[in-house]
């Protein structure tokens, strides 16, 4: 059963960051704190109690999320609504605002919220390796 756990659980840690401009758009993107475990690839993102999956890339000066998507190939496409955007403009946070990054399960699921504001995950069992690049191979057969 998936475990409820708290932002300001002791086994959550949190990072301080802001939005930044995504290139030369106004669209905000993420720029992830060093300090964070997180690899490029893509992870779940829990954007006001949704998750949804992020593409972690790298640029010039470290690791940033562009987007947020319904699910993992629209994440890998980057093609659907960008569901960052789409929070970042309901809470009224733009370019070079605060929020809080946390790290709930680090390397699989990341939460992100308003300064202040609380929030509560669901953890879920990641599965093993083995049966995750067994359903990642099945879902690119797919497409």
């Amino acid at each position: 059963m998936p475990e409820r756990v708290p932002s300001d659980h002791p086994s959550v840690a949190t990072y301080r960051t802001s939005l930044e401009r995504s290139g030369g758009t106004r669209r905000p993107c993420l720029r992830l704190p060093a300090a964070a475990a997180v690899d490029e690839g893509i992870v779940r993102l829990v954007l006001d109690g949704d998750a949804f999956y992020a593409p972690v890339t790298r640029d010039t000066t470290g690791l940033v999320v562009r987007g947020a998507y319904d699910n993992r190939r629209m994440a890998r496409e980057r093609e659907g609504t960008n569901r960052l955007v789409e929070w970042a403009d309901s809470v009224g946070r733009d370019p070079g605002d605060a929020v809080e990054f946390d790290e709930v399960d680090p390397g699989a699921l990341y939460g992100l919220r308003v300064p202040g504001a609380r929030a509560v995950y669901t953890a879920i069992e990641t599965p093993r390796d083995s049966l995750s690049a067994i359903a990642e191979r099945l879902e690119r057969d797919d497409e």
